[in-house]
């Protein structure tokens, strides 16, 4: 019954590349209904059973008891097959092209569908808190991240604080870092809103540390601490879109927001420019500059 993890993980990633879970169901003949009753009720009861100290035979006849059309018998004789079955199968992307003579341009086409492979346990649904620019509070943003159907990139989905949702691009440095670019004005304008998130040595790691860059109400690019805490590994939009984004005064906190609100919301969580008056373009400028930034945490 060891396999069970490894099944359920694998159709998750099956899925995120855009495979249906019918088309999944017959790769290990099975009925959908059936396979559908395994991955969404039988797995996830089975590890949390076995989370609690069940052994792994008592867990599973209690997970079982939560659907009437699951064989136990051929469950048990099919694991080894399925297992083989679905990690030898993967969805090849669709490669997106263009970049002409630049070679950075050229491998973004491959760098997004190499991300739609990687991204992985990292899909799923987060809460962003990071300090907000109109005022002291904590801004409270969900996003998510999943592969795009058909499996050619990965996208980001972000429902600010003010009610606009933004879609998006995900990349992927190997193991280490997922950036995530969104242009925040309606095209043909370009106001580009970029996160970068470090990937932790860690594997299904609760929350994901990262740094944000986008433009201040003067549109002075400031860049700002950012942690996205995960809430789930759903990728369904419908329920994405009943989460709202919001801003919280430190007041309004209690425990782990209040954590949240000191790891984002402070002076030195954030780097910004300023307009400065009466520019002489000298270098005396940039010391002014400093100088009224100063003023204005001071404030």
């Amino acid at each position: 019954m060891d396999e069970l993890k490894d099944i359920y993980d694998r159709i998750t990633y099956l899925r995120h590349k855009g495979m249906k879970m019918k088309d999944i169901a017959a790769l290990v003949d099975f009925q959908p209904s059936v396979f559908s009753a395994l991955y969404t009720t039988v797995i996830p009861a089975f590890v949390k059973n076995t989370e609690r100290g069940m052994a792994p035979a008592e867990a599973l006849d209690g997970a079982l008891v939560w659907v009437n059309n699951v064989s136990k018998r051929r469950l048990l004789a099919s694991l080894p097959s399925m297992k083989a079955t679905l990690m030898a199968t993967d969805v090849e992307p669709e490669p997106v092209r263009g970049g002409g003579g630049n070679p950075y341009a050229a491998a973004l086409g491959s760098i997004m569908a190499r991300s739609a492979e990687a991204i992985g346990s990292h899909a799923g649904t987060y809460m962003s808190y990071s300090m907000s620019s109109g005022s002291h509070a904590m801004k409270l943003e969900p996003y998510m991240i999943a592969p795009a159907a058909g499996g050619g990139y990965a996208e980001v989905t972000h429902n600010n604080a003010y009610g606009t949702t933004h879609r998006g691009l995900v990349m992927m440095n190997g193991a280490s870092h997922i950036y995530l670019v969104f242009n925040e004005n309606p095209y043909p304008q370009l106001a580009l809103f970029s996160v970068c998130l470090r990937l932790p040595m860690y594997e299904r790691p609760p929350f994901l540390r990262g740094i944000y860059t986008c433009f201040d109400y003067n549109y002075n690019p400031i860049a700002r601490r950012i942690l996205f805490v995960k809430l789930s590994d759903s990728t369904s939009a419908d329920e994405f879109a009943k989460l709202n984004g919001c801003l919280k005064a430190r007041e309004e906190l209690e425990g782990q927001e209040l954590a949240y609100y000191d790891y984002t919301c402070r002076g030195e969580d954030a780097v910004r420019l300023c307009n400065i008056p009466s520019p002489t373009m000298r270098i005396d400028d940039l010391a002014e500059e400093k100088r009224l930034l100063g003023s204005l945490n001071a404030g």
